[in-house]
């Protein structure tokens, strides 16, 4: 119980470790929280900053999300601790308790706890992005889809109740933090992979990120 809580709590902790936040002010960046679309991500550190703050965002909301359920794993945990663990990231990336409770979407740490229960299932979400952003070259679409069909590919490689009930539980946390970029898709405003927009000052709270 000792090691379980331990993990789950460092889970949580990695979690909280804005790493938007963290590297818009090494790099004497605006804060991403009041700048572009209000959103503490690597899409929108790549509005602020470009690609390389971008990048790094991107690697470290990835491996906040994969270290903790790592960890977990070769502590010897058990199956519904590695999964709390991959919980306690995801909700701390979503509301750090460093930065007001204020976070990102998620999908790059969201990504980075299913990669850490499960590479083949990682590979079938990133398959299923790479199709989706291809074929519609929405990202939002892409990823939401992606999450959505993630519990399903855990139940097809037969991995524990747990990790699927974890994703499960993870999956409607995602969807509401994209609400607004749902919104768009319904109303066909939501930008598109490549696609300049023309103002980035004016980009609203719903823009991906």
């Amino acid at each position: 119980m000792l090691t379980a809580f331990v993990c789950v709590l460092i889970g949580y902790l990695c979690g909280s470790a804005s790493t938007a936040i963290i590297v818009c002010r090494a790099l004497n960046l605006p804060d991403p929280r009041s700048t572009g679309s209000r959103n503490p991500g690597a899409t929108n550190v790549l509005r602020i900053g470009g690609k390389k703050a971008a990048l790094l965002t991107l690697i470290g909301d990835f491996a906040k999300g994969v270290l903790p359920v790592l960890l977990a794993k070769a502590l010897d945990a058990p199956p519904a601790a590695v999964a709390l663990t991959g919980c306690a990231a995801f909700l701390g990336h979503l509301y750090p308790v460093f930065f007001g409770f204020i976070g990102g979407k998620g999908v790059a740490t969201a990504f980075g706890v299913i990669l850490g229960l499960s590479w083949q299932v990682a590979l079938a979400a990133l398959a299923t992005w790479l199709a989706m952003a291809f074929i519609f070259r929405i990202s939002s679409l892409a990823a939401l889809t992606a999450a959505v069909l993630a519990p399903l590919y855990l139940w097809w490689f037969a991995l524990p109740g747990a990790y699927v009930a974890a994703v499960l539980a993870m999956v409607p946390l995602l969807v509401w933090r994209h609400r607004s970029n749902i919104r768009k898709l319904l109303d066909g405003t939501e930008g598109r992979i490549g696609e300049k927009k023309k103002s980035d000052a004016g980009a609203g709270p719903g823009t991906p990120g």
